[in-house]
Formats: structure tokens, C-alpha cells, sequence
């Protein structure tokens, strides 16, 4: 077998939330995971020197796009719920590409806000923006 090949499945990405493992995954792009800090920037001075700053921000914005009929939605909008009326609506993310090996966790996150309804002459997707507290990312 060659090393220079790859395979990638979207089948072999898994998401749990919780006790919760999500399903019903959107036809396309499925899972987005952004970090919220800056990362590294920089100043240059008058004079020409340059200072660094490191972001110590290490939580991310992770937006999982579900089919319109995944039951996982339900979940989310759970979640959501308890958290506005006990603020116990927070739950550990374990997202692993099986394949490519690829792992983000977190022990805390959260639904930001309902996701969009909407209804037509096909199925919608239904996407789901979730903020997290101090998380990883292993590439």
C-alpha cells in the first residue's frame, strides 16, 4: 500500500456530546470547528521592533449542520432550554475522524441559540452553533 494515499469516510466521524452521540448529519459540510482566540499577533513599532502576544484564549466555535429530520436536534434545543432555565445545560464534545485520526474535545460547551426553522418544498438543513470553555484540537 502506499503512504501517500488517504482515505477519508465521512461515516468515520463521531461526535458525542455528552451521552448524547449525534446523528443525522447534513448532506455537505457537516462539522466546523473555529477557534475563537487570536492566536499570535504582532506590533512593530516606530523603530521597527516587533512584539508578540500570545492569545490566551483556548475555546473554540464548533457549528454542527443537521438534516432537518435528525433526532439530535432535539437534543441541542434540550440543552439549550435547561441552560436558560438552570444553567445546568453544559456538556462535554468528543469529536474523532476515525480515519484521519483528527480529535477535538472539551469538557464544556453549550448551545448558543436555537437554530433556524424553516420549512419548503424539499428538506432544510438545520445548523447548530456551539461555544465551548477550554478545549483541544489534535491534528
Amino acid at each position: 500500500m502506499s503512504k501517500k494515499i488517504k482515505t477519508y469516510n465521512p461515516k468515520e466521524v463521531t461526535v458525542s456530546c455528552g451521552s448524547h452521540i449525534v446523528e443525522g448529519f447534513a448532506d455537505d459540510s457537516f462539522i466546523s470547528i473555529e477557534p475563537n482566540g487570536d492566536g499570535i499577533t504582532k506590533k512593530v513599532g516606530c523603530d521597527g521592533e516587533i512584539a508578540r502576544a500570545v492569545s490566551p484564549d483556548d475555546t473554540y466555535k464548533v457549528k454542527i449542520v443537521l438534516l432537518q429530520t435528525s433526532d439530535s436536534s432535539s437534543f441541542f434545543s434540550k440543552m439549550l432550554d435547561m441552560d436558560r432555565d438552570t444553567g445546568e445545560g453544559m456538556f462535554p464534545i468528543l469529536i474523532k475522524d476515525l480515519k484521519g485520526g483528527q480529535v477535538f474535545s472539551t469538557e464544556a460547551a453549550w448551545v448558543v441559540k436555537k437554530s433556524p426553522w424553516n420549512r419548503g418544498k424539499d428538506t432544510n438543513n438545520r445548523e447548530w452553533e456551539i461555544d465551548t470553555g477550554s478545549a483541544t484540537l489534535d491534528e
